[in-house]
C-alpha cells in the first residue's frame, strides 16, 4: 500500500481512517464510534468484549479511546509488513537524518 501512495499519501490514508472512526465530539475514537463503524472496516461480527479489546491494545495512555497517534501505532502494531520501511519514513516525516535514531 505505501509503495503505491508513496509515504506522504499512506500518512494521509491512516489520518482519513482516524477521522472516519472518530467521535467527531470528542475529537478521538471511543469504543461507541468504533463500535459503530465495524462495517466499515469488515469487522461487523466483532463482539463487544473483541472491540474494548482492540481499543485497550492501542490505549497507551489508559483513558479509553484512541488518539490519531495511538490508532497509527495501532495500524502499524496490526500490520507487521509495515514495521519493515517504518523507520524511513518516520525519519522523511520528522524531517531529520537517520544518524538520529
Amino acid at each position: 500500500m505505501v509503495e503505491n501512495l508513496g509515504e506522504e499519501g499512506f500518512m494521509e490514508e491512516l489520518c482519513n481512517g482516524f477521522r472516519l472512526l472518530m467521535d467527531e465530539q470528542k475529537g478521538v475514537i471511543t469504543f461507541e464510534s468504533l463500535k459503530r463503524n465495524l462495517s466499515v472496516l469488515g469487522l461487523k461480527g466483532m463482539s463487544d468484549e473483541e472491540v474494548r479489546e482492540m481499543m485497550r491494545e492501542g490505549d497507551v495512555d489508559k483513558d479509553g479511546c484512541l488518539n490519531q497517534m495511538e490508532f497509527c501505532v495501532l495500524m502499524f502494531r496490526l500490520s507487521p509488513g509495515l514495521m519493515d520501511g517504518s523507520m524511513r519514513w518516520l525519519q522523511q516525516a520528522l524531517g531529520q537524518k537517520s544518524s538520529c535514531f
